[in-house]
């Protein structure tokens, strides 16, 4: 929903008097990465492009430093939990909204490079496709400031009616910077520009890097910069302690392999730690688990037991947990902001929001995602590949939703894609259905997805849908809202699930009936997987052969 504006002159006065206590209030201060000033744009960017994003980052700034200055532990903070969990929010976000300004005036502008951007050829961040890379950040931006709005108003704070109209400005030049990019791309692919073509490794990447999801760990085998152990065999006993002892913008791979173990501790991977790879002994032998939640007085956003900011990042062979159980509602196991970042044979075990894929383009092969409702939601442009998606035992009288999907602006490329997955039930549900005598009307009901923001995107396609997914595949979210807006697609889907006879009748809902329509959604396109993840070494599906 739009921010609403300040509702009395005395909100106004207030803001006024926050803002003077920058003289002597020591503000959040904003870390983008430097950037040099832009003299000349790539084709097909416009000048004027550049100087909305520098205005942009301005009004981001003009942001920090009212929420810097509210007064957390007075008479209008109160010095609850949840709101100093939102204004920490805020401010990550914003940050991270910076940075991704700060990439785009670059990628704007390829004769000035930001110093220790980098990589070894020239301080290249993305897949140096400018319009892509400018697609992909300017939306991610764009849905931090929803997060932020949003984790404010949920505190009941009068924080959110004071910035809302700070934060409506930058939402508001982040959509025309976006609906430019977007129109830019439009006039090159009429040029015969084509996004997602295989290009040959990205030039950045050193020899050491290539095909690391497929190596071993051991001697003759991967080779890693850190080992966590729990007996103290290796170089740390936490997670944590080797991401912080990483090296800072990275332009190569630092691998850390952590040993088999259950690690109780919350995690994350700062913004400054690019390409972290974290490499474990297997799903459910190496455990990172944590318990943070909702119900506890934590923002949805801040309970993740992994949180990933820098990009580049790569996970192996672990479990990402939250134990928090059902009861505590919204509790998240991961939580990515990691652009170009790859999870491979990794498992997130939870119930609601399990997995937050909050922004940036994410790729997940062969993993597996457990949970009840919204399970897998944010406002990424993420294709999964041949993962299992189980849901789960809910409180009584919740429905389980796999997807909400939060895209709030038709112009950004985000969204999800599940190729080759298959959706089913979970040992816990399959019992308690089989204690309910098979009886369907007793049983808990499954849909694929319900539209968390106005313009959610979604698609199953060439999936197995199981028999616990109801026949209209998909649930409203309140009312009529969003329902001709979204994008929700199937195609060539099999399973008893997979029915499309009684599926929901709504405007934004796609059976799509030929290979063009569904190659939108592969990896090659939603992602540019072709430009990126070859180095990697992890299998993956350009288009939609098997």
């Amino acid at each position: 929903m739009p921010p609403t504006r300040p509702s009395s002159i005395a909100r106004l006065l207030l803001v006024l008097s926050l803002s003077s206590l920058l003289l002597t209030t020591s503000a959040h201060q904003l870390t983008p990465s430097p950037v040099a000033r832009p003299r000349h744009a790539t084709a097909g960017i416009s000048p004027a492009l550049v100087s909305t994003l520098r205005e942009t980052l301005e009004a981001v700034k003009d942001v920090v430093s009212i929420i810097s200055a509210f007064p957390v532990g007075g008479i209008l903070g109160g010095g609850d939990l949840r709101l100093s969990s939102a204004i920490a929010d805020c401010l990550d976000l914003l940050d991270l909204s910076a940075d991704e300004l700060s990439w785009s005036m670059s990628a704007a502008s390829p004769t000035a490079r930001p110093a220790g951007a980098g990589g070894a050829a020239g301080g290249r961040v993305g897949t140096g496709d400018a319009h892509s890379d400018l697609r992909s950040w300017l939306s991610g931006a764009l849905g931090n400031q929803d997060t932020c709005k949003e984790g404010l108003d949920d505190t009941g704070s009068v924080l959110g009616s004071l910035v809302s109209t700070a934060l409506q400005a930058v939402t508001s030049l982040l959509a025309d910077g976006l609906g430019q990019v977007v129109t830019g791309e439009e006039a090159a692919s009429t040029r015969g520009h084509r996004r997602g073509l295989a290009r040959g490794a990205p030039r950045w990447l050193e020899p050491r890097e290539r095909r690391l999801l497929q190596m071993p760990v051991g001697p003759g085998g991967m080779p890693v910069d850190a080992v966590v152990a729990q007996d103290g065999s290796g170089n740390h006993t936490t997670v944590q302690a080797a991401l912080d002892a990483a090296p800072s913008e990275s332009a190569g791979r630092y691998v850390i392999y952590v040993k088999r173990g259950v690690y109780n501790e919350t995690v994350e991977v700062k913004k400054k730690k690019w390409n972290v790879m974290v490499v474990g002994d297997g799903m459910g032998a190496t455990v990172i688990s944590g318990r943070l939640n909702y119900v506890d007085g934590y923002s949805t956003f801040r309970t993740a037991t992994v949180a990933v900011n820098g990009k580049g990042f790569m996970a192996r062979d672990l479990t990402f947990e939250n134990t928090a159980g059902p009861a505590k509602h919204q509790a998240v196991a991961l939580r990515c902001d990691s652009d170009l970042s790859v999870f491979y044979r990794c498992a997130f075990e939870g119930y609601q929001d399990t997995l937050y894929a909050h922004s940036l383009r994410q790729f997940y092969r062969d993993c597996r995602v457990t949970g009840t409702v919204d399970f897998v939601f944010g406002n990424a442009a993420a294709v999964f590949q041949n993962c299992t998606l189980l849901a789960r035992l809910p409180l009584p009288d919740q429905k389980n939703s796999v997807t909400a999907q939060g895209r709030v602006n038709g112009s950004m490329n985000t969204g999800f894609a599940f190729q080759f997955c298959n959706v089913s039930a979970h040992d816990d549900l399959l019992r308690a259905q089989q204690g309910a005598g098979g009886n369907q009307t007793k049983a808990t009901q499954t849909y694929l997805g319900r539209p968390w923001k106005a313009y959610s995107q979604v698609v199953f396609m060439q999936s197995y849908i199981g028999v616990v997914v109801r026949p209209e595949g998909w649930l409203a979210w309140d009312g009529q809202f969003a329902l001709d807006t979204l994008y929700y697609g199937e195609y060539m889907n099999t399973g008893p699930g997979a029915g499309l006879a009684g599926r929901v009748k709504w405007p934004g809902y796609h059976v799509m009936t030929t290979p063009t329509e569904a190659s939108n959604f592969t990896v090659a396109e939603f992602i540019e997987g072709n430009m990126w993840l070859p180095p990697t070494g992890v299998r993956f599906t350009a288009g939609l052969a098997s």
